[in-house]
């Protein structure tokens, strides 16, 4: 990819936020950090990411909460989301696919392939 992809991370574990910024670090991504929905909807207000990559247990607003919300901003409606989740079971993955999310990545995930994996998800959605 020739411009780097500007993602809206959302993880309120602070061990779980540092691995996946050291995996995404480099010239492919850009990360706007935050640690809860609140922040990603200041955040998300203020920026345009081309991507939101969202936790979904997260206290005060999960993840579907947090992607319901920022869809309320304009330029957020089409922004594509991804969530990750230990939670992956067939109906809750058909759940997060249909509040609006291109795919799922389950934890614990490999640094290894993170950025591969969203690359790969943005690919077949034709991003």
């Amino acid at each position: 990819m020739s411009k780097p992809i500007t993602v809206l991370y959302v993880e309120d574990d602070e061990d779980i936020r540092d691995v996946a910024e050291m995996a995404l670090e480099g010239d492919d991504f850009i990360i706007l950090v935050c640690s809860c929905g609140e922040e990603a909807l200041e955040k998300g207000a203020l920026s345009s990411p081309d991507l939101l990559l969202l936790d979904v247990m997260m206290p005060d607003m999960d993840g579907p909460t947090t992607l319901i919300n920022l869809r309320k901003l304009p330029h957020m409606e089409m922004t594509p989301a991804i969530f990750m989740t230990a939670k992956v079971q067939p109906s809750e993955i058909k759940a997060y696919h249909d509040c609006g999310a291109i795919g799922v990545i389950s934890k614990p995930f490999d640094p290894m392939m993170l950025a591969e994996q969203i690359k790969s998800m943005m690919t077949r959605e034709g991003l």
